[in-house]
C-alpha cells in the first residue's frame, strides 16, 4: 500500500511539495524501521530497510527516512567526502534544484560559500532560470545540478551557461536520468503532452530521455568531462549498506 502511494505521489507532486510533506511523516514512521543493514551516509541513521521509490517502477530500498535521500543522492555524497576536499576547503558552490537531502547539512559546512537556486522552489536562496542565469563569469568553484536538464527547455544554453558561471579549474556534478541502452538522446517536438512525455521519456514533465551522448552534450558546452563509474568501487555489501544505484555514472564536468 505505501509503496503504491509513494509511487502516486512521485507522479504527480512535483519534488519540492513533495519532499515538504513527507519529510515529517517519514520521521515520525522511522522508528518501525530502525535497524542495522542500512546505513544513509547522510545522516548517519541506520534501518532495517528503507523504503521503495520509483514513478512507473518502484525500487526497493531507496528513499531513506530522515535525510529523504535517494540513491545518487547517497552516492553523490559519498564521492563529495572521499574523491574531493568539499568538506574541507573553501568552495563557492552554486547548488541549482537543492535536494532536501543535501541543503542542511552544506548549509552548515563553515568552509563552504553555498547558494541554492531554482526557478520555482520555496528553498532556494535565488530565483534563476538556468537557461540565464544572472551570475558573473567564472564565480563557483562547484556547481551541483542533478535531475535539472531533462526539464529545461534549451539543455545546451543551460549547460553554456553553467560552464561560463564557473571559475577555472572548477567542477560539477550533472546527473540526469539516462537510458543506457539510447545511442542518442531521444528528444521529439511530436511527444508533447504528459500522457505521451510519461510513456517516452519516463515521466511527464520531461522535454527528452538522455542517452549515451549526454557527455557529448556537455563537452560541447565547454566542459572536460569524466564519466565515473564510482559506485563501482564499492564491494557488494558496501553497495547493499548504502542502498546506492548499482549502474549509476557520475558525470564530473570540470573547467580546464
Amino acid at each position: 500500500m505505501l509503496k503504491h502511494i509513494i509511487s502516486l505521489a512521485s507522479r504527480f507532486i512535483p519534488r519540492h511539495y513533495q519532499q515538504m510533506v513527507v519529510a515529517f511523516l517519514l520521521r515520525s514512521i522511522a522508528i518501525f524501521y530502525i535497524g542495522n543493514r542500512i546505513e544513509d551516509p547522510i545522516s548517519g541513521k541506520k534501518y532495517r530497510k528503507i523504503l521503495p521509490y520509483g514513478r512507473l517502477q518502484s525500487r526497493p530500498n531507496a528513499l531513506a527516512f530522515h535525510s529523504l535521500s535517494l540513491e545518487r543522492h547517497r552516492l553523490i555524497w559519498l564521492y563529495l567526502k572521499n574523491r574531493t576536499d568539499f568538506f574541507t576547503s573553501p568552495k563557492r558552490v552554486l547548488h541549482i534544484a537543492p535536494e532536501y537531502c543535501f541543503i542542511k547539512p552544506f548549509k552548515k559546512l563553515a568552509n563552504l560559500d553555498y547558494i541554492t537556486a531554482d526557478l520555482i522552489s520555496p528553498w532556494a536562496d535565488v530565483k534563476l532560470d538556468v537557461q540565464s542565469i544572472p551570475f558573473p563569469d567564472s564565480n563557483f568553484d562547484i556547481i551541483i545540478c542533478n535531475h535539472v536538464l531533462e526539464h529545461v527547455d534549451d539543455d545546451r544554453q543551460a549547460m553554456s551557461e553553467m560552464f561560463r558561471i564557473m571559475k577555472p579549474g572548477g567542477f560539477g556534478i550533472f546527473q540526469i536520468p539516462l537510458d543506457y541502452s539510447l545511442e542518442v538522446t531521444l528528444e521529439d517536438s511530436n511527444i508533447n503532452t504528459p500522457e505521451l512525455r510519461e510513456k517516452h521519456y519516463k515521466q511527464r514533465d520531461h522535454l527528452r530521455l538522455y542517452g549515451r551522448d549526454y557527455a557529448k552534450r556537455l563537452r560541447e558546452a565547454g566542459f572536460d568531462v569524466t564519466e565515473d563509474n564510482y559506485v563501482h568501487t564499492f564491494s557488494e555489501d558496501l553497495i547493499k549498506r548504502y542502498a546506492l544505484p548499482k549502474d549509476e555514472i557520475l558525470y564530473i564536468c570540470r573547467k580546464v
